[in-house]
């Protein structure tokens, strides 16, 4: 080939290659991170640690603002979320909550309605009682359980059908339980529940590890087993996991992050390479650590994966309860 010929061939590869860059998907203005409750708890703690450390360490080129938008156990902010179809510029957190409520009709989309960005960290279930109760262990709460399914009162916020319901029906019913007459007590927040446990109200509490830790510490609670695959760390790594004391049953209350419906393969490849970036910096994982949370990040990909698997277990054990829509 002439020389002149080979110098031509070699500028087009370079203007395509020019031209692929340019294609390449980065924000072009500012980043909503969106939050479907108010300021304070743990949805826009998340959100506002991801705002912190994407700008400290400067992971996208682009302003971030965290939008609260509260309501309709978070259907405001999915409803907000997909009137932005298409925009990579628009991101929200969510949890086990955007598949619970679908399952029970409480949601107005599906969760293959929008773009699963990453699965962050899961937030595993602590069952505890108080620390002179006569059920010693997780072995003993369920042959108490399997006797008289409503002999203990079992406390647990905010609502029927959420990931504290669904981890305590999931152990149940794997032993054997008949989870219908489970009797279940609903408080308004993880607060009002360690006081109904403390105050003798109730007989067992769900609820996350954070919520326990403190009266751990104090003595005035027992932990006596964990919905995760493997023991937590701290004070948490005296407590026996569910498998451990034969309780074939894992269960999180899940975070991650979620975009509009409609975002294409060049805006999921920039968010996914945001997050494991993220996910593997020192701070993000000395504030998982902090509140017991486990780094589980998953990429887009593998999170809806994740979402259709988590979705079938939900809805079975939805089913049983009759809570499913």
């Amino acid at each position: 080939m002439p020389a002149i010929g080979i110098w031509a061939v070699v500028c087009g590869l370079a203007l395509l290659s020019v031209e692929h860059a340019v294609a390449v998907w980065t924000p072009e203005r500012n980043i909503e991170i969106i939050v479907g409750n108010k300021p304070g708890g743990g949805n826009d703690a998340t959100a506002r640690e991801i705002q912190r450390l994407v700008q400290m360490r400067h992971l996208i080129n682009a302003s971030t603002s965290v939008v609260n938008k509260p309501g309709g156990g978070g259907a405001v902010s999915i409803a907000y979320l997909n009137q932005q179809q298409g925009d990579g510029h628009h991101l929200a957190i969510s949890s086990t909550t955007l598949l619970t409520n679908y399952a029970r009709g409480a949601g107005p989309a599906s969760y293959t309605d929008i773009t699963p960005i990453a699965l962050l960290f899961s937030d595993y279930i602590a069952f505890a009682v108080q620390a002179h109760s006569p059920v010693k262990d997780g072995q003993d709460f369920f042959v108490h359980l399997k006797k008289n399914p409503s002999g203990m009162s079992i406390g647990f916020s905010s609502s029927v059908g959420n990931a504290n319901h669904i981890a305590l029906a999931l152990a149940a019913r794997s032993v054997g339980v008949d989870i219908r007459k489970l009797k279940t007590v609903i408080f308004g927040s993880g607060g009002e529940t360690i006081t109904a446990l403390l105050g003798g109200h109730v007989d067992a509490i769900v609820t996350v590890p954070s919520q326990v830790l403190p009266y751990m510490l104090s003595g005035k609670l027992r932990t006596i087993g964990i919905s995760a695959p493997g023991r937590l760390t701290g004070l948490f790594a005296g407590v026996p996991t569910w498998k451990e004391q034969g309780v074939n049953s894992v269960f999180s209350n899940w975070r991650g992050v979620i975009g509009p419906r409609g975002l294409n393969a060049e805006q999921i490849a920039y968010w996914d390479s945001v997050f494991a970036r993220l996910t593997a910096l020192d701070e993000w994982k000395r504030s998982l650590e902090k509140n017991l949370w486990l780094n589980e990040y998953m990429n887009s990909g593998r999170t809806r994966q994740y979402f259709d698997a988590q979705y079938q277990e939900i809805k079975s054990v939805l089913t049983e309860l009759g809570l499913a829509n």
